[in-house]
């Protein structure tokens, strides 16, 4: 049976746009740390660089805002941390404002 993929992401389409007009050319979903199914929604693994976008903040209606999956991502993001990753997290409201695609191409040396 083959695996059905997820549904795109608003927010995660409009920055991959940003990133493909500023020519910049992230993994997608990759996953960074062995052993567990944890991924990045944009990766630079040379550079250990990674971005979220958080899906439906605005109305606390996503698993990244309440319960269990804030939880789980407390874990996701600490992880990614220890092994030495910058992790950037927005909304889709801030990657529609622009602040996501600013903030990654300062980080970018």
């Amino acid at each position: 049976m083959s695996k059905i993929p997820k549904k795109l992401s608003v927010g995660e389409e409009t920055l991959a746009l940003h990133l493909r007009a500023h020519g910049l050319e992230p993994e997608r979903e990759y996953k960074f740390a062995e052993g567990r199914q944890w991924a990045f929604d944009f990766a630079w693994p040379e550079k250990m660089i990674a971005v979220e976008v958080e899906g439906g903040t605005k109305f606390g209606q996503s698993r990244h805002s309440k319960g269990k999956g804030f939880v789980d991502d407390c874990h996701k993001y600490n992880a990614a941390t220890r092994l030495g990753w910058k992790v950037y997290r927005y909304t889709t409201e801030m990657v529609d404002r622009g602040d996501a695609i600013n903030d990654v191409l300062e980080a970018m040396p």
